[in-house]
């Protein structure tokens, strides 16, 4: 015991010296959770709104992808998007293949794809909760589909942003798996760390207080943003 003391004792400058190059990778996380996002939103409205419009085809096929997206890993997802249209020439002689052989172009595909399919849930479920006297008061005040979706949607907004706050902070965490396919962000640079120096606790605790620090934060940031959307409803 006193050893396993006195080694990490001896071992404490190594933990801060593991720091400059693990905040590296912040910035790669950053641009990937980032970009990632901004896909999944612009997906997830998409598909919210054929499925609030109820168009045929297009719905039963929206339904198929949220179930697809949600309900396998999103390892497997990234997996598949990286690896997968390697085995299709027609692909890699395509135009498609410039974007598709990048590692971060996928990764930010995977994570988008994924977020989108989640954060469409969000939404879908936040418009199924306004009240249909809502609708009916749109609709008696003679505003067309077009208004009527868009009144929804601002009073869904406000009650998804929690609930979209513990998605934007999977996405980051998710982001992680990003160092499968070669990607140096946090994770990377821990393993790659690791690999050459064996101190696993030391790179690893560190990697983990950095993502718990980023988490954190986008807590923080959204508790406001929540604070003064719910305050904004109160004065209505």
């Amino acid at each position: 015991m006193t050893d396993w003391l006195f080694s990490n004792s001896a071992g404490m400058p190594d933990w801060f010296g593991y720091l400059p190059t693990l905040l590296q990778g912040v910035n790669i996380t950053l641009q990937i959770t980032g970009a990632g996002l901004l896909l999944g939103l612009v997906i997830a409205l998409s598909l919210t709104w054929v499925l609030e419009r109820r168009i045929p085809v297009l719905a039963q096929l929206t339904e198929g992808y949220l179930l697809l997206l949600t309900g396998t890993p999103l390892l497997v997802q990234i997996f598949l998007i990286y690896y997968g249209p390697a085995q299709f020439d027609w692909i890699k002689n395509s135009w498609a293949w410039t974007y598709l052989r990048e590692p971060m172009f996928c990764a930010i595909l995977a994570l988008g794809m994924n977020a989108g399919a989640y954060t469409c849930r969000l939404f879908k479920g936040a418009l199924e909760a306004v009240p249909k006297g809502e609708t009916l008061a749109c609709q008696a005040l003679g505003m067309n589909n077009w208004q009527t979706l868009s009144v929804k949607l601002r009073h869904a907004m406000r009650r998804v942003i929690p609930a979209y706050s513990n998605e934007v902070v999977l996405v980051l965490k998710g982001s992680s798996l990003a160092s499968t396919i070669s990607i140096m962000e946090i994770m990377g640079l821990a393993q790659r760390l690791n690999g050459q120096t064996y101190d696993t606790l030391a790179i690893f605790g560190l990697a983990g207080a950095i993502y718990l620090l980023l988490n954190g934060l986008l807590t923080l940031a959204f508790r406001r943003l929540e604070k003064r959307a719910l305050q904004f409803q109160t004065q209505q």
